[in-house]
């Protein structure tokens, strides 16, 4: 059964750009297609002009390229049950249905999906409307006025729809103006008890009754340095094998794993494709923050750097339901990804700005990945987007991936291009 298949991967950022190199390092890859990428991915697949969302146009798309297996990068196309539509065609595609997307899709679902099958997680009330979440807080459910409590827009919201507020005053605020900044994705409010800990993050390959544990990996969500000023979609990121002791990943497996593709099973909707826990490390134990249901951006760049393994042959076991049996194979040592981002982000990223020192920043070890980047008519990158590239090394240990991002990372640049200092710090 080793076929040569011509493969369509959905999305347009850094995630999908390593998405696409991995399986360009497949022999069992004929041609690559990318729905609809970036200006990098199109050095290395055949850009197709739909969007993500647009799944009926991109289920016609695949039928008619005779496309062999579909791979889905964003939770949007996710969340608009592109996986069902496929299937109802008869076409192969690796991602999560319709109905198990609602972990990611739906805050609310997802917190009551954790208490229904006993995952420890945070102390949380959902609210229906901002009246309803100002009475929730005012009612001393999350303790003093001066308690830290999360506030968490229901809906998609594109990593801008959670806020730490550090105490009631500025809960409030943040409940007052979530729904000016994403809009429906707040009609619905989940106000939970602020964890004390450090996070993790842990991403697995599920077939809906087996998994494999990928990596853990540590994320750098806000703008600045040691972790000062607004949430990003994330600033860079690290895979390191200490982040987990074996006997946290037991306790992780046993707590929140097992349970979480029990109970998804048990209703209906078994997980199959990507899962992406996001933990927090407390002294009353290892509680779930929440879910994601596909590669994280930038997580997905320092993973599969290390994938040793073929990716066509794992979707196959995804698939096939033989995950469990298949040995998947890491390099050893540690990743780095550093996320060079646009002027003013993350608000109005500033963009058109043409990128240089891209070949003197390529050296061994190094991929660059693209995320928000276009060409002119000289063939000239320029900066589209508010995270424009992911510069992301290998090393034996982490100060040495971290060392060799930073020095390809000084190689290039445009006007007011922005980065963090202190990845894996």
């Amino acid at each position: 059964n080793w076929k040569i298949m011509r493969i369509l991967v959905i999305g347009s950022g850094g995630r999908e750009h390593a998405i696409c190199k991995t399986f360009a390092r497949s022999a069992r890859v004929s041609k690559l297609f990318c729905a609809p990428g970036n200006a990098g991915i199109g050095e290395l697949a055949e850009i197709v002009d739909i969007s993500p969302t647009d799944v009926s146009a991109l289920a016609d798309y695949a039928a008619a390229n005779a496309i062999d297996l579909t791979f889905v990068g964003p939770e949007s196309s996710l969340v608009e049950s592109i996986v069902d539509v496929f299937e109802n065609r008869g076409l192969q595609i690796i991602g999560v249905s319709g109905a198990a997307s609602r972990l990611e899709g739906s805050k609310a679902f997802a917190k009551d999906f954790m208490v229904r099958n006993g995952i420890p997680t945070a102390e949380f009330r959902t609210a229906y409307s901002v009246d309803e979440a100002r009475d929730v807080l005012k009612s001393g459910a999350f303790g003093r006025e001066d308690s830290a409590v999360v506030v968490k827009a229901d809906g998609l919201a594109a990593g801008k729809g959670v806020v730490v507020a550090s105490n009631r005053r500025d809960a409030l605020s943040a409940i007052e103006t979530m729904p000016v900044f994403v809009g429906a994705a707040a009609q619905s409010i989940v106000l939970e008890e602020c964890l004390i800990g450090r996070e993790v993050s842990l991403l697995l390959f599920c077939d809906g009754e087996g998994f494999a544990v990928m990596p853990p990996t540590k994320d750098h969500k806000r703008i600045w340095d040691d972790d000062k000023g607004p949430n990003t979609g994330g600033m860079g990121t690290i895979t390191d094998g200490s982040l987990l002791t074996a006997e946290q990943l037991s306790e992780i497996t046993k707590s929140i794993i097992d349970p979480t593709l029990a109970g998804a099973r048990n209703e209906g909707f078994p997980v199959r494709g990507i899962l992406f826990l996001g933990l927090m490390i407390t002294d009353a134990g290892i509680k779930l923050l929440e879910y994601n249901v596909r590669f994280g951006d930038p997580e997905a760049q320092t993973i599969l750097v290390r994938l040793e393994t073929d990716l066509v042959e794992i979707c196959e076991a995804i698939q096939g339901g033989w995950l469990a049996d298949l040995p998947i194979h890491w390099r050893e040592g540690n990743s780095a990804c550093v996320v060079l981002a646009a002027e003013h982000y993350p608000a109005k990223p500033r963009i058109g700005d043409v990128i240089a020192g891209l070949e003197e920043a390529a050296m061994k070890d190094i991929e660059i990945f693209h995320s928000g980047t276009a060409k002119d008519e000289n063939g000239e990158f320029l900066t589209a987007g508010g995270r424009v590239l992911g510069v992301t090394a290998v090393g034996d240990d982490l100060e040495t991936a971290v060392g060799w991002a930073y020095h390809s990372a000084s190689k290039i640049s445009w006007p007011g291009m922005q980065f963090r200092s202190d990845i894996g710090r």
